[in-house]
């Protein structure tokens, strides 16, 4: 598939999505829909992992001011149908059964924070810049900045940093769990992460995401339920029955997600 703002790449089960919307990689309506193929190409079962990055500079600055701009003309109905094509984006990479990993340098505001946000895994240079700058339009951050922040630093913390717009840095987006790894390259500490997450067993690493969003997202007998369920669709696959096989035979496991 040909796209014209983001460079899709797909090697060795790792998809690699990145964005190329330049000078600041913001996410017009053509990218909008651009993240939505991707991520329907992401669904293909030959994929394992997928990967999203920005340029050296920026990962994504969120939607330019023009696309505002133009919401000013649109109708609520059409404003809430527009935004939904990125919602369902985000909602689509928190749903794939496999591992999604945000690679981050230099700047990742409002909506790409949120695209961040939608990943399982955020690696980011300790110098990168983070936060939510859309009180200075009179908007708050509305796909996800709200909603999946406040799952990350707590309510306290969401509040002060949405209040006040304040960016905050690498070191402190590890502090408060935004990331979860520093690193001076991003791009290719994702790559070997992503690697090595090659060899672990498909199904399992999908279910445990489902699981551990589920737990997230609803009480805890639901959680427990999910995750008994879970748990009785693994023991019955090839890739368990290898896991036990290999261990008796002392020897590393060859998973291939079934």
């Amino acid at each position: 598939m040909g796209y014209e703002t983001l460079d899709v790449t797909v090697k060795n089960g790792v998809a690699t999505v990145q964005l190329a919307n330049e000078p600041v990689n913001a996410i017009s309506q053509e990218v909008r829909y651009e993240l939505a193929d991707a991520v329907d190409e992401l669904r293909d079962d030959r994929i394992r992992v997928g990967v999203f990055a920005g340029a050296d500079d920026v990962f994504s600055v969120g939607a330019d001011i023009s696309l505002f701009e133009e919401a000013q003309q649109w109708t609520t109905q059409e404003f809430r149908s527009n935004s939904r094509v990125l919602g369902r984006v985000f909602t689509g990479i928190e749903e794939l059964e496999k591992p999604v990993i945000a690679a981050i340098t230099g700047t990742c505001v409002g909506g790409g924070l949120e695209l961040a946000l939608a990943c399982d895994v955020r690696i980011a240079r300790p110098d990168a810049t983070f936060g939510f700058p859309e009180h200075n339009i009179g908007l708050i951050p509305g796909l996800g900045g709200c909603s999946r922040f406040v799952q990350v630093v707590g309510a306290g913390k969401a509040k002060d940093l949405i209040f006040t717009g304040e960016l905050f840095d690498g070191k402190r987006a590890h502090s408060l769990g935004v990331v979860e790894r520093l690193s001076d390259t991003p791009s290719v500490t994702a790559q070997e992460y992503a690697k090595d997450l090659l060899d672990q067993p498909p199904q399992a690493l999908g279910l445990a995401k489902r699981v551990i969003n589920t737990a997230r997202d609803t009480d805890m007998q639901t959680a427990g339920v999910v995750e008994s369920l879970a748990q009785s669709t693994l023991i019955k696959t090839q890739d368990h029955a290898e896991g036990i096989r290999a261990f008796r035979d002392k020897r590393d496991p060859e998973f291939e997600g079934k």
